[in-house]
């Protein structure tokens, strides 16, 4: 990739938390891009139940400090980071003692969404967004990979959008067979107005549930990946409306040449001699 720097913004990663389609591939994706030379940065919530003394997490303090708004409440952003074993891959974490200290991901014991898990969404987007600003990093490529990220390319392209840094970043959503039963907080669409974005711009998230969620991210994308072989047919059909490229799944074993040249040629749009 020619140090080309691409940005995972997963909400889940292997080996911080257990194996499944996003969590591998979130961390599968980084470790083929640094193989062919590109650069990587991979960020995640610092979810309460991932083991901070087994996976060494340790607070970065010239990265932690600031306060992002969430719904007019000033919110402290903590950065964590770690390093995967034996990959030479660091992985950074997004954490706040109110939206991540809990002992689960997304649902409590009974299978219930948290009731503040838009927040922690708006929080997670703000806060990796803020972090590589700071890291002044400016990535060609935001793969975003689960739904508690989708709201990043929204954020990206509407409150982001003047910031020279990402001026000419191109933003990839993967898509998961993942779901979660009912919406988010209905009041969703209104804290994201809070935060100047137009009315018109998140009409999507009128009623906030996973369906709409990921036709929000695909809207305010570059490209998108197919990351299960099974996913919403309403999706699909939204997406193919988008005239953006597209990946079809690929299984895992297969992944990395697709991905690459993905990346490469109808991402980025590099011709050969640029590879």
């Amino acid at each position: 990739m020619n140090g080309k720097r691409v940005l995972f913004v997963s909400s889940e990663v292997s080996p911080y938390l257990a194996e499944n389609e996003i969590s591998t591939i979130s961390f599968e994706a980084p470790k083929m891009v640094n193989s062919i030379g590109g650069q990587t940065r991979i960020f995640m919530p610092r979810f309460g139940n991932i083991n901070e003394r087994r996976h060494q997490l340790h607070e970065v303090i010239r990265l932690s400090g600031m306060n992002l708004v969430i719904n007019d409440l000033d919110i402290p952003l903590i950065i964590k980071v770690a390093s995967i074993p034996k990959e030479r891959m660091q992985v950074y974490f997004i954490d706040n003692e109110d939206y991540f200290k809990r002992k689960a991901t997304f649902t409590d014991e009974d299978g219930n969404l948290f009731k503040d898990n838009d927040e922690r969404a708006i929080f997670f987007a703000k806060g990796v967004l803020e972090t590589v600003k700071k890291l002044n990093w400016a990535p060609d490529i935001i793969h975003i990979n689960g739904w508690l990220s989708s709201l990043l390319p929204l954020y990206l392209r509407n409150y982001y959008g003047n910031e020279p840094l990402y001026k000419h970043t191109k933003i990839i959503t993967s898509i998961y067979n993942e779901n979660f039963p009912g919406t988010l907080d209905d009041n969703l669409k209104r804290k994201v107005q809070f935060d100047g974005v137009d009315k018109d711009k998140v009409e999507l998230i009128e009623k906030p549930s996973f369906e709409n969620l990921m036709k929000l991210a695909a809207e305010n994308s570059d490209a998108i990946i197919w990351g299960s072989e099974e996913t919403d047919e309403n999706i699909k059909d939204f997406v193919d409306g988008l005239g953006v490229p597209q990946l079809d799944y690929v299984p895992r074993q297969e992944f990395a040449q697709a991905y690459q040249s993905f990346y490469q040629f109808d991402v980025l749009g590099l011709d050969e001699s640029e590879i």
